[in-house]
């Protein structure tokens, strides 16, 4: 913890607003591929009966018809959107056929990469591009890759904290600008912190062999049907998955909005030769949306992102110029088998203080060393991070994990201390950091280590483990009381409303699909 940092905290402990870090908006999207009783992917179309994947608010799909995606609204309290979240569960698994959810972040028994079926959102032009959009991502990096579940947590500040926040760093600028420079002084400190998301949460030291299928793989061989790494906390954000070496030579930049903004627009616009060898077209059909680096900006795959809600037909990029940032999305989170939506309120309490915690912290820019030392850290933490071991760099100095962590959830504690100072939920945010302080100090009580416990107690398979997991969640969502009417309701005139919605953006198109790309690239 820097003196900035304490600075920070005892300014708005003492402030008038002491309760102002209380109340922040949390949102959750969570994806979960549908499968067969089997355990095989879903070849099965998107339900109906959830509406249009194109426009329903809560209910859609990601890379794969066969892989849902769960979203709830951003609410204050981390109990309603948890509870919006099993809503959201419970409404689905009544309407998929008997189909499951798969239980972990890495994949069920994948077939050969081309039997994975792209996500379809109709014959308008937006749900062609996004369509389109994900096959040049299966040209680009694979569709199995695509198959990795997560889990993304949405957070923005509540709006009373800037007002004291702008008075304790006699801020000169606008609200809004200290808004998009605090929120970006977070994400610069979650790259050099967010290894420790990894450690405490990641839940992907295994996987099925099938995902993995012909490809020269170093890592333990826990029977014939799973790989797995002995000290792993997420394999799912190792080279393995999303933090893949094919974007290892992009450099966005997070030392300004402006420059953020330039990168990803400059990565838009830049030729790639390895996907022109793939072709933007061919006999007439698309592949991709374009042959550059990125074809839109979501490809990036990075733990964390600026945000700001798009309106219809804006780039993301260009909602970020007109306004600023109104919330970062973590992406980093592994779905939680022991927990039927994948996550708990002790994860997410720890997540928003953590988060906080990490704007409260000096943050000074990020240079081409301190970038790769914090992509260095990263990596290691996600293949090995439980290895007693392990040495993480720091300022250029290798440190052990555990004492750097402990000196960052002490500060994360704090930041929980004033949560609850005023938020009338007593010492829940403290509890929830106190747990998480425990598996600092005993690594084998992280849910990576338990998982992998299961599979030498149990003496069975990932897949075994995975599935018989999506069962027990089905058995536990079908043993809940009903949906309180209003929220039945709810759900039911989205999901309606979402395919009146699609039928009349396709009845609205009026330009052909080449013309409606190149207007929006043009956009800005």
């Amino acid at each position: 913890m820097s003196a900035g940092f304490q600075k920070r905290i005892n300014r708005l402990a003492s402030a008038a607003g002491r309760s102002c870090l209380h109340g922040g908006l949390k949102g959750i999207e969570k994806e979960a591929l549908r499968v067969k009783t089997n355990g095989e992917l879903a070849s099965s179309p998107h339900p109906r009966a959830l509406g249009s994947p194109l426009t329903n608010r809560f209910i859609t799909t990601d890379f794969s018809e066969a892989l849902l995606e769960f979203v709830t609204p951003a609410l204050p309290q981390t109990w309603e959107t948890l509870r919006f979240l099993c809503d959201i569960h419970q409404y689905s698994y009544e309407r998929m056929n008997g189909e499951l959810l798969w239980a972990t972040s890495m994949p069920c028994r994948i077939p050969a990469d081309d039997q994975i079926p792209l996500a379809l959102y109709g014959k308008s032009n937006i749900g062609r591009m996004k369509t389109i959009y994900r096959n040049g991502l299966g040209y680009r990096y694979g569709r199995t890759m695509q198959t990795i579940a997560g889990i993304h947590f949405n957070y923005s500040l509540p709006e009373t904290f800037w007002p004291v926040f702008k008075d304790v760093e006699q801020y000169d600028g606008s609200l809004q600008a200290l808004k998009s420079d605090a929120y970006l002084g977070l994400i610069r400190n979650f790259r050099r912190y967010g290894w420790l998301i990894l450690y405490l949460f990641g839940a992907s030291p295994a996987l099925c062999k099938s995902f993995s299928s012909g490809a020269d793989v170093r890592m333990s061989s826990l029977d014939e049907h799973t790989w797995y790494e002995p000290f792993a906390t997420s394999l799912r954000m190792s080279d393995l998955g999303y933090s893949n070496k094919t974007q290892a030579g992009l450099k966005i930049s997070v030392n300004s909005l402006a420059d953020y903004i330039s990168d990803l627009e400059r990565a838009i616009s830049t030729p790639d030769p390895a996907y022109e060898q793939i072709g933007v077209k061919n006999n007439g059909e698309y592949r991709q949306l374009s042959a550059n680096q990125l074809q839109i900006e979501n490809e990036y795959y990075s733990s964390i992102r600026p945000k700001r809600v798009a309106m219809s037909g804006e780039r993301p990029t260009t909602a970020l110029r007109r306004d600023g940032i109104e919330y970062v999305e973590l992406r980093s989170l592994d779905i939680n088998a022991f927990d039927p939506v994948g996550i708990n309120q002790h994860a997410m309490r720890f997540v928003e203080a953590f988060l906080a915690y990490c704007l409260l912290e000096e943050s000074p820019p990020i240079d081409d060393v301190g970038a790769g030392e914090a992509a260095r850290n990263h990596r290691i933490t996600a293949t090995h991070g439980r290895d007693p071991a392990l040495m993480l760099l720091r300022g250029g100095r290798e440190v052990s994990l555990t004492p750097w962590a402990g000196e960052i959830v002490k500060g994360v504690r704090q930041v929980a201390e004033l949560i609850d100072s005023d938020g009338g939920d007593g010492s829940t945010y403290v509890e929830s950091v106190d747990m998480q302080s425990e598996l600092v100090a005993n690594p084998d009580a992280t849910p990576s280590a338990r998982l992998l416990n299961e599979l030498h107690e149990r003496q069975c398979s990932f897949f075994e483990f995975a599935l018989d997991c999506a069962v027990g969640h089905q058995q536990y969502f079908a043993s809940l009381a009903p949906l309180a009417p209003e929220q039945l309701q709810l759900f039911e005139r989205e999901a309606r409303e979402s395919l009146e919605r699609q039928d009349e953006i396709e009845a609205s198109d009026t330009l052909e699909f080449d013309e409606y790309l190149a207007n929006y690239f043009a956009s800005v």
